[in-house]
């Protein structure tokens, strides 16, 4: 079992909810939230319209290591579309739009934190 007090931890969970929040007030509805098969794990899967959104969060303190988007590189992102394959897959949905989105937050120590969505990033 995880850690709870982990700091990493403690941060990814207060992004994926800021990020649900802030996805559910842009008008799209969260179907499932860390989802996980033996090839990883999708932080949330939402609904707009009748698209499918497979979302990557990235939650980091400081731009000190890099912009939070900077963690999805290619390989991500082909791992984000096998992810989203095998949800499909499970849950019986055998056609539709989907896309793969991230969402950066930016909780720095002090002050508000900033949210990006990046729409379509694993095309």
């Amino acid at each position: 079992m995880a850690d709870q007090t982990d700091p990493r931890r403690i941060v990814g969970e207060y992004g994926e909810r800021l990020a649900a929040r802030y996805l559910e007030d842009q008008g799209l509805h969260i179907v499932d939230r860390n989802w996980r098969c033996a090839l990883g794990e999708i932080d949330l899967v939402a609904r707009e319209g009748d698209c499918l959104v497979f979302c990557e969060v990235k939650t980091r303190r400081s731009v000190r290591f890099g912009d939070p988007v900077e963690a999805v590189t290619p390989a991500k992102a082909a791992r984000l579309r096998r992810l989203a394959a095998a949800w499909l897959r499970e849950h019986g949905v055998r056609s539709g739009r989907i896309r793969i989105d991230v969402v950066a937050i930016l909780r720095p120590a002090s002050g508000p934190a900033t949210v990006r969505h990046l729409v379509g990033v694993g095309a």
